[in-house]
């Protein structure tokens, strides 16, 4: 049995990645259409051997198809999901406008498959924000064998999580500092990104935290477990592409580091690379293209009691967006024959 499937946002970084990843796993497509808007008309993208011509976000009609995928940003989202949902077609949305709604499903599915059933309630399912859903993969495995009391991440989020002008402006940047002609201006960043790091991703709020150091918080609560105390400090570095985290965790329970390193290993999506000698460790280049959130730098932290380290890397178009959305299609597909 295959699916008719939608994909929302097809030209962009996410909706292209999306297509990609559909066809590496084999997802049970029996029809797909690309959308886009008004201005991306016609615009060709590839599925596996395909070629798809973009159609007119704006007129499709959803009626009779089965999933659409959206990574079309908030405000389009708010639009174009209800007409969808009300057609009978499920919405997998990238976006933050339904991560927070109680009667919406905000799913990982290495972590809470079971969530997806609640689908139903709105035909919507959200998708979390790229920095919390490589890091929840790792929390869930520990906090089931020793109960997290709190977490402390520091990020080091690549361009690419700010849209294809993110990636732009980095490259114009560092080509302009071996050009002395060349001034590029800092427009998609607050500040200059070549050779920088930036402590600021979205808007701040009234206590000095960052929206996207919210969104860590109140998503790894509704994800894992509301008891868990998240604290974040989210930083933009001048990477392409892959995401890495450090982060501190503080559990109820002793848990050794060598104990918490084969947990690791047996857990779904994780790749334990840790070795300590020089290299032995995973960087965010090495993970681009890698379906597998990738752990190093386990250790011991001395200065609390119960306390773990750990360094946390992934693609953040892949896991951090694309990959997690298929895998949702994929956790909803086989929960429905289930129950079919």
């Amino acid at each position: 049995m295959g699916y008719k499937v939608v994909i929302a946002g097809a030209t962009g970084n996410v909706g292209r990645e999306m297509l990609n990843i559909l066809a590496e796993r084999q997802f049970p497509v029996d029809e797909i259409a690309v959308l886009a808007s008004r201005r991306s008309l016609g615009t060709e993208v590839s599925f596996g051997d395909t070629t798809l011509k973009t159609r007119d976000l704006d007129t499709f009609d959803f009626t009779g198809w089965d999933i659409a995928l959206f990574a079309i940003g908030s405000e389009a989202t708010r639009k174009y999901a209800p007409i969808a949902a009300k057609a009978g077609c499920v919405v997998i949305d990238n976006s933050s406008l339904y991560r927070y709604d109680s009667e919406v499903p905000l799913v990982v599915p290495e972590v809470n498959p079971e969530a997806v059933d609640g689908y139903a309630r709105k035909n919507i399912i959200a998708n979390p924000n790229c920095s919390t859903a490589q890091m929840v993969v790792a929390l869930k495995p520990l906090h089931d064998r020793a109960r997290i009391k709190r977490v402390v991440v520091s990020t080091y989020q690549s361009v690419s999580g700010a849209g294809k002008e993110g990636m732009d402006e980095l490259w114009e940047q560092t080509k302009s500092v071996y050009n002395p002609t060349s001034d590029v201006p800092p427009s998609k960043f607050q500040k200059e990104i070549a050779f920088n790091v930036i402590p600021h991703i979205d808007v701040f709020m009234e206590d000095g935290s960052t929206k996207e150091e919210w969104k860590m918080v109140v998503e790894t609560k509704k994800i894992i477990d509301a008891s868990i105390k998240v604290t974040a400090t989210c930083v933009r570095v001048p990477v392409f592409v892959g995401h890495a985290e450090s982060i501190n965790i503080e559990f109820e329970d002793f848990l050794d580091e060598d104990e918490a390193r084969d947990i690791l290993r047996e857990a779904p999506g994780i790749m334990v690379v840790d070795k300590r000698e020089s290299g032995g460790y995973v960087t965010p280049k090495e993970c681009v293209g890698d379906y597998a959130t990738f752990i190093s730098r386990i250790r011991q932290d001395g200065t609390i009691e119960n306390g773990l380290n750990l360094w946390c890397v992934s693609d953040n178009l892949r896991k951090g967006a694309a990959l997690n959305a298929v895998q949702i299609a994929e956790t909803l597909g086989n929960r429905m024959l289930k129950k079919g």
